[in-house]
């Protein structure tokens, strides 16, 4: 370690420019002007021969000072770039416009940060072709969005492998004209050829858009994130799993899941899924019909690619979940995020085997006791769970952390879930869950999830 080069240390050049800040600035604070020339008097030196001991950062080799712009934000790069001609040309390497995220905000009514025009223009007409990884951060205002749509109808020399189109608030890219969405997107799709990742939730892509990514980039797609894309259709997402064989990970809305998806992703051409999310919706109750998927086509996949994550996000009102787990279904994953039935976790307990990790927000006034042994006693790989505005007896609590045991590595549930009773009070819970668990234990005082 003493004997190695420092000039293959970014740290200690990065270290070395505070710390010639903090020691030019204190000696310019100790001394006043007549000090200073009388100090240079009596030792002989002028004050030329003073900044030869001040390093000459310019002269920093290129690598080095790319490593530290890597740690820079944009606007602190940009502003380092006007120091010399060298950090300028560093400033342009290629290598630093890899992974660009486009944040795009109306001052007017949004408090974030938003990328200079002027730098947007300068991306375009000099580092289009270097972008790989790149993402779209708007606000609410349909301009923002249309304005992430005029840029990516101008990436014609673009090889990007990742993309992604964020709406930090309600959807903004969904009201934005189709036409002009599926365009622009349509260009990337046709000039990228290289697609591994693609993430374009809630925006209005369409059928004939997803069989120009199909066309384009079949040999490379591994992760597609499309919830909330209602147009859509069952037949467009079984496009893409029938071309892109090397498809990993998929997320989509459970409307667009079908049997023959699942058989698609099940095929022996296809590789080993490895995550599927599927968002379960409903903002009509009593409006919306749910289908089901059949038992067989869920163990065509599970044979497949036994170590599938299966996650489901429900937002469903209680008359509306009849459809769901009335036989065996493979979900490793269950989160509810509006009031589900005893009826409905009394299901979960039977016909979900592989369940790893539950959270329910709400239930009601009646305890669930029976249905979260009865998911203890079924779930062997439930790890982790969560109870928000329920009620559970602190006997079966306890009976239910006893069964479970150790292999519970998250226990998130509200204090006021937990009914005291003759057998337990609140004290008494704390002290024995954590001698079942292992680990010192409490109630949460609100939600962790």
């Amino acid at each position: 370690m003493g004997g190695m080069s420092h000039h293959l240390d970014p740290c200690f050049y990065f270290n070395r420019m505070k710390r010639g800040r903090v020691n030019i600035a204190a000696k310019c604070q100790s001394f006043s002007p007549t000090q200073s020339r009388a100090k240079r008097q009596r030792t002989g030196q002028g004050v030329s021969a003073s900044q030869n001991h001040v390093p000459d950062w310019g002269s920093l080799p290129h690598h080095i000072v790319l490593h530290i712009f890597q740690y820079l934000s944009l606007v602190d790069r940009a502003r380092a770039s006007s120091v010399c001609r060298c950090w300028n040309d560093v400033f342009h390497i290629p290598e630093l416009w890899r992974r660009f995220e486009f944040e795009l905000n109306q001052p007017a009514t949004s408090y974030l940060r938003s990328t200079h025009p002027d730098l947007i223009q300068q991306i375009i007409k000099r580092h289009a072709q270097h972008l790989q990884y790149v993402s779209f951060k708007v606000d609410s205002c349909t301009e923002s969005a249309e304005a992430a749509c005029n840029i990516l109808s101008q990436l014609v020399n673009c090889t990007i492998k990742t993309l992604g189109l964020i709406s930090t608030a309600r959807p903004s890219f969904m009201n934005v004209s189709q036409s002009h969405f599926v365009s622009a997107l349509t260009v990337v799709f046709v000039n990228s050829k290289s697609l591994s990742s693609i993430k374009i939730d809630d925006t209005p892509v369409d059928d004939p858009s997803l069989k120009v990514l199909v066309a384009n980039n079949s040999d490379t797609l591994k992760l597609l994130k499309m919830s909330s894309c209602p147009h859509v259709s069952p037949a467009g997402i079984l496009c893409v799993a029938d071309q892109c064989h090397g498809l990993r990970e998929l997320a989509l809305n459970y409307h667009l899941l079908s049997d023959e998806l699942l058989l698609a992703l099940s095929s022996e051409k296809h590789v080993h899924l490895e995550h599927l999310r599927i968002d379960v919706v409903s903002e009509n109750p009593g409006q919306t019909q749910f289908h089901s998927i059949k038992k067989s086509s869920w163990d065509a996949l599970i044979r497949h690619s036994p170590q599938v994550n299966i996650v489901m996000y429900f937002f469903l009102y209680e008359e509306e979940f009849d459809p769901f787990f009335c036989d065996e279904t493979p979900v490793t994953h269950l989160y509810f995020g509006r009031a589900v039935s005893k009826d409905m976790l009394g299901r979960i307990g039977l016909n979900c085997p592989r369940l790893v990790e539950l959270v329910v927000c709400a239930n009601g006034l009646e305890p669930l006791d029976e249905e979260l042994i009865r998911i203890a006693e079924r779930c062997k790989s439930l790890t982790a769970i969560g109870l928000g505005e329920c009620e559970v007896t602190c006997s079966g609590f306890m009976e239910f952390v006893k069964m479970c045991g150790g292999r519970l590595s998250q226990l998130s549930i509200m204090e006021e879930v937990l009914i005291p009773d003759n057998s337990y009070s609140m004290e008494q819970i704390h002290s024995e869950v954590s001698k079942h668990l292992g680990r010192i234990w409490f109630p949460d005082m609100m939600p962790t999830w």
